[in-house]
């Protein structure tokens, strides 16, 4: 397993960012949704990147980058729409297809866990989909419990799909 951390997102990260999500969007978009051809045009994603940093510093989300101990980006790990009232968020977490089947995201979940909870996140929220069976064990791993599987379909890759969604308290 390798020794990865995790590191709060900031303004130098935008163009390392950029290509780790252009490197893996055709594997990306196998497991979720598109984001969009517009995503990927730099200027847009660089708007996007100021964005999510403006986003962070008013404490509605928490954005991480997953690193290794070379500083090699494999993935990223994000808190939104954070209810600091009622102690919780929605989580969402990508690896790099070169980095999957390492343990990668089972051990940034971990960390982040230890981490959100340190802060007073008591509840976190997770969804997947269906096809998505690596996410759903890294989630249950990490003491999420399964609440439901969307009853609606929705098409992705010629495919029908469902979400399924995940709670985790602490």
């Amino acid at each position: 397993m390798m020794d990865i951390k995790l590191e709060k997102l900031q303004h130098a990260d935008a163009n390392k960012l950029y290509e780790f999500e252009l490197e893996n969007k055709a594997y990306f978009e196998k497991m979720v949704p598109s984001r969009g051809d517009d995503y990927y045009h730099l200027e847009i994603f660089i708007k996007n990147h100021e964005a999510l940093l403006d986003e962070q510093a008013k404490g509605r989300s928490c954005f991480y980058l997953i690193k290794d101990e070379n500083d090699i980006l494999l993935g990223r790990m994000n808190l939104v729409d954070i209810y600091k009232s009622q102690h919780m968020g929605h989580i969402g977490y990508r690896v790099g297809e070169a980095y999957t089947g390492k343990g990668v995201a089972h051990t940034a979940l971990k960390l982040f866990l230890s981490m959100v909870s340190k802060q007073g996140i008591k509840q976190i929220l997770a969804k997947t989909t269906t096809n998505n069976i690596a996410s759903q064990r890294v989630l249950e791993k990490n003491g999420f419990t399964c609440m439901e599987t969307d009853d609606k379909a929705f098409e992705m890759n010629g495919q029908l799909f469902k979400f399924v969604y995940y709670k985790w308290n602490m």
